[in-house]
């Protein structure tokens, strides 16, 4: 068993990725993503501690899902691509896509973190790890910049500081002159003012920093707007249907009000 010690907001990985080890349990799985699930068996850790559900197991997956069929669309259209997943914690989204051994696909997160991923999950052809903060630009020197860019980031932008955030998208942008797309979810301001009412943001003691209410902010940077989910739409009539009462009740009262549909959105951009 591996023991894993992780403080304040590199502990939130394993809340996601226990979340998706619950769905992958249930008997009608919206990731089915047994990677998870086995990784859990073997990391030695107080998983309940986390603060995990049902509902939040749920809530994780359906945020996973489109950014993986965005990412899998992408990728049928440029078969030769390069992947950029940061801050990817223990996401094993490369093996839920499962692309073709044509897309070079880079995995970037904190040193111990890679570590962590090496003791736990197969090597495959055209994946490569990278140990760094994603703020620490260096790392962007080694990835390849000759074809088109995916870039991939989950739970990831809200823990930035405003400054970091747009600058590393801007590096991103500026890295692949033949384009590309930007998959990735945002909290708005209302959501970073509201932090602790997440259970697993107030348990692991992180804190959350760049909040954006409009998509003019992300257009400025380079990007433009191909779809986009509010965090009320992830679910469909069928799925809500096996989430708690409470937990349909405050989707139905947040659908009410514009300010708290887009407190937390998944978005597909073009640069």
């Amino acid at each position: 068993m591996e023991k894993v010690r992780f403080t304040e907001e590199k502990a939130t990985m394993l809340a996601t990725l226990y979340g998706r080890a619950l769905d992958a349990r249930g008997e009608r799985p919206i990731l089915g993503d047994k990677a998870a699930d086995e990784a859990v068996k073997q990391i030695d850790y107080d998983f309940a501690s986390l603060g995990v559900n049902a509902d939040m197991g749920l809530t994780v997956a359906l945020r996973a899902k489109p950014m993986d069929e965005w990412a899998a669309s992408f990728l049928r259209e440029h078969p030769d691509a390069t992947v950029v997943q940061l801050g990817c914690g223990m996401d094993s989204r490369v093996y839920r896509v499962d692309p073709p051994p044509t897309v070079r696909w880079f995995d970037v997160d904190y040193p111990e973190v890679v570590d962590l991923r090496a003791r736990l999950y197969p090597e495959r052809d055209g994946y490569r790890t990278i140990g760094s903060s994603v703020t620490d630009f260096g790392w962007i020197d080694e990835i390849p910049s000759d074809k088109p860019g995916l870039v991939i980031a989950e739970g990831l932008t809200m823990y930035l500081r405003p400054s970091e955030g747009e600058e590393l998208l801007r590096r991103l942008i500026a890295h692949f002159p033949q384009g590309g797309e930007m998959v990735f979810d945002i909290f708005s301001r209302l959501g970073i003012k509201l932090q602790k009412l997440n259970p697993v943001v107030r348990k692991a003691n992180a804190t959350l920093y760049w909040g954006i209410d409009e998509i003019s902010e992300l257009e400025r940077l380079g990007l433009t707007l191909v779809s986009k989910l509010d965090s009320t739409d992830y679910a469909t009539p069928e799925v809500k249907d096996r989430l708690s009462g409470s937990m349909r009740a405050q989707l139905w009262f947040a659908g009410l009000f514009p300010a708290f549909k887009k407190m937390g959105r998944i978005l597909r951009m073009r640069f």
